[in-house]
């Protein structure tokens, strides 16, 4: 037991936060749908995406501190229209007409690389890609959070993401098929960026069948009301989220590192559907520990995993290393990008969109200078970016802990 289990109540209420009933209800099942149209999605972005940082640096010809400009680059437009999104969302009460809307930018997008495979078309498609993938997070994340039952928030998002994540299972795999048969060659990336195209399409026909759940509109807020009027608890979240962005550099990263221990580009692929398939395993039961022990800790636990995650990429040096830390980082991913979204939620009842785009926005202007540093410190030595990284996650979980934001329930 702990010392202060019974003496400290408010410490209590920060460490576990129970649903107030313990009875299992079942998902609205516009959350599946709403995974459906995510599964799709992600087949076709992770088709691309497993092969973009190899394809971008070594058939394009694109330096380590080039990419590192993009994908930061990549990451800001995405978090530019974040708050935007989250504000308009919360301000019409509509979520699924902007959620359609990032969706629909996202496909357009992905047109690009089927008319260009230049450094410049290559870094438009990469930077659109995201503002599609930015204007529809905060208004979907929200629509699920309002779908999802009382007591199964956590669980609701966990499922999603594990729907999302399989569809980056198999987009990967599909890559790693047609690599495989056609060999690496320009013909072969057309015929994958072509390949891609087709489940994106699908998933706007899906998207636009589900009926839309309007909620209160708070048509008369201004933006700067609609930030006065968020909780502190949200606020104080937003300081060891901010410590721990620059930290989050792109994934790419990791996977040039398995290029420099010896992985061929298809065996980085299939290193990418592993990753993926352990974050599609861990994400329903992060989601449902989540619920029953309270996310404070998960949010934390993720920032410590992240952290033992690049302190190992600094030492690493052989091929089983890589494996390893690429399935540990697939159990990270799972708690960040689910618990993290539905730990806003339960921070910021009424204003879920707003929250959640404010999040997004504050960590994605802070994702580009992570992906500089990143960059920069890889043409000095790789072990260097990875030490940096793991020093600035623990410093997010010291800072976590001292302003230990509240968890509320709706």
């Amino acid at each position: 037991m702990c010392a202060y289990s019974q003496r400290d109540p408010n410490r209590e209420n920060f460490l576990v936060t129970r649903p107030s009933s313990d009875k299992r209800q079942r998902l609205h099942p516009d959350v599946l749908k709403l995974g459906l149209v995510s599964f799709l999605t992600d087949i076709s972005s992770e088709m691309i995406f497993s092969v973009f940082a190899i394809f971008f640096t070594t058939v394009a010809g694109a330096s380590s501190a080039l990419l590192g400009l993009i994908e930061g680059l990549a990451d800001f437009s995405a978090s530019s229209l974040n708050y935007l999104a989250g504000w308009l969302s919360d301000r019409s009460g509509r979520r699924k007409w902007f959620a359609s809307a990032g969706y629909c930018l996202s496909t357009l997008a992905k047109l690009i690389l089927l008319m260009s495979s230049s450094i410049v078309g290559l870094s438009i498609f990469r930077v659109i890609e995201r503002l599609g993938k930015g204007f529809r997070g905060p208004p979907r994340d929200a629509w699920l959070s309002s779908i999802a039952e009382k007591g199964t928030r956590g669980y609701a998002f966990g499922v999603h993401k594990a729907l999302d994540k399989s569809g980056a299972v198999l987009g990967p795999l599909v890559a790693y098929a047609l690599l495989s048969w056609q060999g690496e060659s320009a013909n072969t990336y057309r015929m994958l960026f072509l390949v891609a195209m087709v489940p994106a399409i699908i998933s706007v026909v899906v998207l636009a069948r589900i009926p839309d759940h309007p909620v209160v509109a708070h048509e008369r807020e201004s933006v700067l009301k609609n930030w006065h009027l968020l909780s502190s608890g949200f606020k104080r979240f937003l300081l060891p989220a901010g410590v721990f962005a620059l930290a989050y550099f792109s994934l790419g990263f990791i996977l040039l590192k398995a290029h420099a221990v010896g992985f061929s580009v298809t065996e980085i692929v299939l290193l990418y559907a592993l990753f993926n398939t352990i974050c599609v395993l861990t994400a329903p039961l992060v989601g449902r520990l989540g619920d029953r022990v309270g996310r404070s800790l998960i949010v934390m636990l993720g920032y410590a995993v992240y952290a033992v995650i690049n302190l190992w990429l600094a030492l690493a040096d052989s091929r089983w290393e890589v494996v390893v830390v690429l399935a540990i980082y697939g159990f990270f991913y799972a708690i960040d990008e689910s618990q993290s979204k539905a730990f806003i939620a339960d921070l910021e009842p009424e204003r879920r969109a707003t929250a959640v785009g404010i999040y997004n926005f504050a960590t994605g202007v802070l994702y580009l200078p992570a992906s500089l540093m990143a960059g920069a410190f890889w043409s000095i030595t790789p072990s260097l970016a990875f030490a940096v990284a793991a020093a600035l996650s623990l410093a997010a979980m010291m800072i976590f802990a001292v302003v230990r934001p509240e968890e509320r329930r709706s």
